[in-house]
């Protein structure tokens, strides 16, 4: 019996109870007639109940509502606002459509069936993922929102995504999933609390291990693949390529200046590498990302040619110099010697600035070392070219002492431009030691030129040549045998130095300075006496002076003696001319 027919049973059950009184004395069989119809009827209604599906045909289309039988009693109500609209505007439901309904009540107060569209489509969902879920299937789903912990997915209700099931690793920018369709597994599944959990890995887990042996046979050195980052590190990437992972090294990373990996890659984000190196039987895998570009210094030589100007950025400095980007992959250094001619740059950071734009000359190419030397001094005048004209040799020239050291005096000659007084051409003596007790920063000088090494940008200055070199006429005031008067001035374990004119010492050794044995100079000898002594021996080319005080004494006591022989030979040539006479 069809729906129509059980609700005319119904119909002839309650006209068969309304009727006269006058049909009392009818026969017993009407009787069990009636009984068995009414009977009928009420079992029919008992099948329906309250949170119950059931089909329904829609008998009316309203303003407000949609009149369904579902073989009731009455027809049930469903609100028009469940069903969907047209572009129009224009509900997309009319009679004769079947359905399934949701009983909401079998009566209401005002006597109506209640039934609901939506709810029924969502339990027909949940029986659906219900389905899904004992199958162990996959089911798709849109990310709708992101929730902390995870993210919300609607796969017809609403389902969790946890973060730590969003990927084979973890994801950190959830935002970049928003709107996306994926592929999940339920995990958890609680119809009664309506609670429902996915897990987006076990399908990622699943592909990566129904790949893994297609990779591995196909895996070969050169080739290009694309993965997944799984792990980056200091040292570099490790990638996914579907079962196996490969290392991408920082080296590999790009044909410039190596950078922290962990600030240009993101975990799950998808990359395309080429393999450099396989080894089956460990299953490693090296990868590049440099390579899958041509190295740019394969091209270098002919585009920075030595002497040619160059653009460029300053992407580091050091206490050394400045090392300048050309162009990705290719860098050059201006050492800190070749930033100016005639300052001395200690700091490049006072001279150029990280991400600053400089032109610069190349200077030498070196491409085995990957190195390019470049010149920013190298675009001005050289200075130290001009300084042979301005200051030829022999001329004299005024400057400040700006510096002192052991060997010699600093003197600033024109900005930038330094000229050495050595230590050896302060005084013709040489006996400059420290030059500070002479000299003091600030101080007005004036020397003589005495070279320029414009290659080795060298100043070469000298003090002592704006007096005469007093060895010049040495020859003729100290011949050997000369007697000088001087002064003690050093005292050394082998003699004392004595001054004899200004700038020109001699050495009395120790030997020289008596007769009688000598172990201690300075126990017959100090400085600052006014000494006699003669002179033994003169070299002019070492320009060394040798005195003696045993010659003098010896040559003294010579003359005395040939002196006293003369008188005494003269006497007595007197007395035998005297004795002579007297006979």
């Amino acid at each position: 019996m069809g729906e129509e027919g059980d609700h005319n049973l119904y119909a002839m059950a309650l006209k068969i109870t309304d009727h006269n009184n006058s049909n009392f004395d009818s026969s017993r069989k009407e009787d069990s007639e009636f009984e068995s119809l009414l009977e009928q009827a009420f079992e029919k209604e008992k099948k329906f109940k309250e949170g119950e599906v059931v089909p329904g045909r829609v008998l009316s289309v309203g303003e407000d509502s949609v009149l369904v039988d579902i073989g009731f009693k009455s027809e049930g109500v469903v609100d028009i606002d469940q069903f969907e609209r047209d572009e129009a505007g224009k509900h997309q439901i009319q009679p004769g459509d079947e359905m399934l309904v949701y009983i909401e009540a079998l009566e209401d107060d005002h006597g109506h069936l209640i039934l609901s569209k939506e709810k029924a489509d969502r339990l027909k969902i949940w029986d659906e993922i219900a389905d899904v879920y004992y199958k162990g299937a996959i089911i798709e789903g849109t990310v709708v929102d992101k929730v902390k912990g995870g993210l919300v997915v609607d796969i017809g209700v609403k389902a969790f995504l946890p973060g730590s099931q969003i990927g084979l690793v973890p994801i950190r920018d959830l935002d970049s999933f928003a709107n996306q369709i994926v592929k999940c597994k339920i995990v958890k599944f609680n119809k009664r609390r309506g609670n429902i959990v996915l897990s987006r890995r076990a399908v990622l887990e699943q592909e990566r291990d129904s790949r893994k042996t297609e990779v591995l046979s196909s895996l070969d050195e050169g080739q290009v693949i694309e993965g997944i980052i799984k792990n980056v590190t200091d040292y570099g990437v490790f990638i996914d390529l579907g079962g196996i992972d490969g290392l991408l090294h920082v080296t590999d990373i790009s044909w410039g200046r190596a950078e922290n990996p962990q600030r240009m890659f993101h975990l799950g984000d998808p990359i395309r590498v080429r393999v450099l190196r396989y080894d089956r039987e460990k299953q490693r895998v090296s990868l590049g990302l440099k390579q899958l570009t041509d190295d740019p210094w394969l091209q270098v030589p002919m585009k920075y040619p030595s002497g040619s100007i160059v653009k460029g950025k300053v992407v580091s400095l050091t206490n050394y110099g400045a090392f300048i980007s050309l162009e990705d992959g290719v860098e050059g250094l201006i050492h800190v010697s070749e930033m100016s001619w005639n300052k001395k740059i200690k700091n490049p950071n006072k001279l150029l600035t990280a991400g600053q734009e400089v032109q610069a000359k190349v200077l030498e190419v070196d491409v085995e070392n990957k190195k390019i030397s470049l010149g920013l001094k190298q675009l001005e005048a050289n200075p130290w070219e001009a300084l042979v004209y301005k200051y030829p040799v022999g001329s004299t020239v005024k400057g400040t002492v700006s510096n002192i050291t052991d060997f010699g005096i600093f003197v600033t000659v024109e900005d930038g431009i330094d000229g050495l007084v050595h230590v050896s051409d302060l005084s013709w003596s040489g006996k400059v030691k420290n030059p500070a007790e002479l000299y003091a920063r600030g101080q007005e000088v004036e020397a003589k030129v005495l070279h320029i090494d414009v290659d080795h940008e060298k100043f070469s200055l000298g003090v002592k040549q704006l007096s005469p070199d007093p060895w010049d006429k040495a020859d003729k005031r100290f011949s050997p045998g000369a007697r000088i008067n001087g002064k003690v001035v050093r005292i050394t374990d082998f003699g004392a130095f004595v001054e004899v004119s200004q700038d020109l010492e001699g050495l009395i050794h120790i030997s020289e300075i008596s007769e009688e044995k000598i172990d201690n100079v300075a126990s017959v000898l100090s400085e600052g006496q006014e000494i006699e002594a003669e002179v033994v021996h003169l070299d002019l080319k070492e320009r060394k002076l040798s005195l003696s005080i045993k010659a003098l004494k010896r040559r003294e006591n010579s003359q005395e003696m040939k002196k006293y022989l003369d008188t005494e030979e003269t006497l007595s040539s007197s007395l035998g001319e005297a004795f002579k006479k007297s006979n």
